[in-house]
């Protein structure tokens, strides 16, 4: 008996087999042809036939709200002993109409069996909504679309903040992403307020520009759309317990209104659908994440390197140099790089050690970052300019590099290897000068008796009176003492200011700045929005980090504002400062046109250094 139920399972799949194959692929689209102007509708492509590739037209025109949302619908037949199969697969476009017009959709391309197959055009008539034509509504609603009779439950919408860990070390990198759970569609989301990060380093990890990635998720039986809004890598610059205040946003949902007429549940589910009646109301909402702490653990002190500068991660380090010969007064490049996965962009410059014969030139930094869900990681190139200015050979000591990674809990020292470089005479070095004795005789003068007049102007002398022991031979033998005392004393003042980092950090950091935010225009001339953005907040940092000998590390709005005023800087600059610092990182993170606030945060940014320099004079 069971070899007969085999055998007619297997009659039956060859049957339902053949049948498939038999059957012509119809490709077809449908949607409705008259909507109004803010109306959600959908757009509906089906096949008869499993396909390889899905091409979906260009919606010009209208928001896709969601889609392509793909299902499938089998069933088979047995009638007299034959078996009939039906197949459909479907992708759905929830679209919502934007302005009045006749527009027409080209159509969806599908792929199967090495052919292509194309849809029928869709063609829309979209109208003037019925709620524009009528008297905006008074009181306390919010929209023209929204009504008392629709409302969304906080269950429907809602935003979720996590970090994937809450207890890092400081300056470990950690990421916080901020995703939007809905189990009704959305639009027009805006975010109205961002997560303030204080006492973080902040890099967004998501670009503005790009589609929010959708997926499904089920939370207590309830199935919802998930959506990342934001991620962001956080590298926190102090210890201790701190607080991420929420991020709020505004959108437009879709809520059922209860005006059904029917009691049949089956036939109320099935009219409630948007594609078949209006029974959905646009209602404004806003909705605030959940705040988060971070406990930020301090980095240990046993075993930390003398010369760590507060990087965190895992690193590697790698050198170069173009070449070990040359003559003097030529140009020589060193490129040290450090690679892998941390703060990398707060790792500053190495004390490299050249030799005093050796012209240095402060370093290009370059960084070649890359950003994923992961967090970021890359290199971080510091190019070395030098001029060797005498002849000989020389030596360029290994520097090092220390790091403290989180993984192991544990610090390492990284270092560059020794170079030997051999200069040789450059073509306009001046030449050495030898000296070496020779025998002298003794001239006798033959008929020494005899004077010969001398003829022309003659200069007299004193008789006993000689040079050596004059005024003017004491004056000009006091004076290049003297020369020679000044040049060994400036020379000490100036080989003590160099020695002093702080100092001369001090000194440069009003340049610095300026350089920086030179770049910064360069940025802004080009609207290059991202880079415009780094290079102001590199601007404005790194000034207080240069001008107080403060590491890059331990700064943060709080630290600023005390430092400021320990300066005596007026409340105002130190508003304006951090004023510009928190408008900066806002306009980072923000999304839409940021085009407009460039321009002021670069006139402010120049005019608050410039204010607070000329009250540390």
């Amino acid at each position: 008996m069971r070899i007969l139920k085999i055998l007619l399972l297997l009659v039956t799949l060859a049957a339902v087999t053949a049948d498939l194959t038999a059957q012509d692929i119809e490709f077809t689209a449908a949607t409705k042809n008259n909507v109004q102007a803010g109306e959600q509708f959908r757009a509906v492509y089906s096949v008869n036939k499993q396909v390889d590739r899905f091409e979906g037209p260009d919606f010009e025109g209208f928001n896709v709200l969601s889609g392509p949302n793909q299902s499938t619908n089998q069933s088979y037949q047995f009638v007299n002993g034959k078996v009939s199969q039906s197949y459909q697969l479907t992708f759905t476009y929830y679209l919502q109409a934007v302005k009045e017009g006749n527009y027409n959709i080209g159509p969806a391309k599908i792929s199967t069996e090495g052919k292509t197959y194309q849809s029928n055009s869709l063609t829309i008539n979209v109208s003037q909504s019925a709620s524009s034509q009528s008297p905006a509504p008074q009181g306390n609603q919010r929209g023209a679309q929204q009504s008392n009779q629709g409302s969304a439950n906080k269950n429907d919408i809602f935003i979720k903040a996590s970090i994937d860990r809450s207890n890092p070390f400081q300056g470990e990198q950690l990421i916080i992403t901020y995703k939007i759970y809905t189990t009704v569609p959305v639009s027009q989301i805006n975010i109205s307020k961002i997560s303030s990060f204080p006492g973080f380093w902040s890099k967004s990890l998501l670009n503005d520009n790009d589609p929010l990635k959708q997926s499904n998720e089920v939370i207590n039986g309830k199935e919802y759309v998930v959506a990342d809004l934001r991620k962001i890598a956080l590298y926190a610059q102090r210890s201790g317990e701190i607080r991420i205040e929420p991020m709020e946003l505004a959108c437009v949902a879709q809520v059922k209104v209860d005006n059904s007429r029917t009691r049949d549940p089956f036939f109320d589910s099935f009219f409630n659908d948007p594609f078949f009646n209006r029974n959905f109301q646009n209602v404004e909402l806003k909705v605030e994440s959940n705040p988060l702490t971070v406990d930020v653990k301090p980095l240990p002190a046993e075993g930390k390197p003398l010369d760590f500068g507060g990087a965190v991660g895992s690193f590697m380090i790698s050198s170069e140099i173009d070449r070990t010969e040359l003559k003097a007064n030529e140009p020589l490049t060193l490129k040290v790089t450090i690679t892998g996965k941390g703060n990398l962009e707060l790792i500053e410059a190495l004390p490299m050690s050249f030799p005093p014969d050796f012209e240095t030139y402060d370093p290009k930094i370059t960084n070649n970052l890359s950003k994923n869900s992961s967090g970021i990681s890359g290199s971080r190139t510091f190019e070395y300019l030098i001029i060797p200015r005498n002849s000989g050979e020389f030596q360029i000591k290994p520097a090092g590099f220390s790091y403290f990674d989180p993984a192991r809990q544990t610090y390492s020292t990284l270092s560059t290897p020794r170079y030997d470089i051999k200069v040789n005479k450059g073509d306009d070095e001046p030449s050495g000068i030898t000296y070496s004795g020779v025998s002298q005789k003794n001239i006798e003068f033959i008929g020494s008796d005899i004077r010969h007049i001398k003829t022309g102007h003659i200069q007299l002398q004193r008789v006993n009176s000689f040079f050596i022991a004059s005024s003017s031979f004491i004056f000009w033998l006091i004076i290049p003492g003297l020369f020679f005392v000044s040049i060994i004393i400036l020379w000490s003042k100036n080989k003590k200011r160099s020695g002093n980092i702080a100092l001369v950090r001090n000194r440069k950091a009003n340049k610095v700045a300026r350089k920086n935010l030179k770049k910064a225009g360069e940025y802004l001339e080009k609207r290059a929005t991202e880079a415009f953005f780094e290079e102001i907040s590199r601007a404005l940092w790194g000034y207080i980090s240069n001008k107080f000998n403060i590491p890059l590390s331990d700064l943060s709005i709080e630290s600023v504002n005390q430092r400021l005023s320990d300066k005596n800087i007026s409340e105002e600059n130190i508003h304006q400062f951090t004023g510009v610092l928190e408008n900066c990182e806002f306009a980072r993170f923000a999304p839409g046109d940021k085009s407009e606030k460039m321009q002021s945060i670069y006139n402010e940014a120049l005019e608050v250094i410039s204010k607070i320099e000329q009250e540390l004079k």
